[in-house]
């Protein structure tokens, strides 16, 4: 879907990787938050920015600690969606 690799949390993607950047999926009410931080911008591979994604570009993401930190955000905020309906 996004033509990259992506990570799940119980059939939900929580990250993914495009290219050379982190897809974060840090919902709708942190967005601008994510957005303020220096290397992130709007998700908008489809040519319209996507409300709760961002992409981390690599400067964002070098040191562990950092990626981490992004992974966890993205996890906590997955983890609190209702589960999906089995189909």
């Amino acid at each position: 879907m996004f033509g990259g690799l992506a990570f799940l949390v119980d059939g939900k993607m929580f990250v993914g990787i495009r290219n050379s950047s982190l897809m974060a999926r840090v919902g709708p009410e942190r967005h601008d938050d994510a957005l303020a931080m220096p290397n992130v911008r709007a998700m908008d591979f489809t040519g319209r920015p996507m409300k709760g994604y961002a992409y981390i570009d690599p400067p964002a993401i070098s040191a562990d600690q950092d990626l981490r930190s992004w992974v966890l955000w993205c996890v906590e905020f997955v983890s609190q969606l209702p589960q999906k309906k089995a189909k």
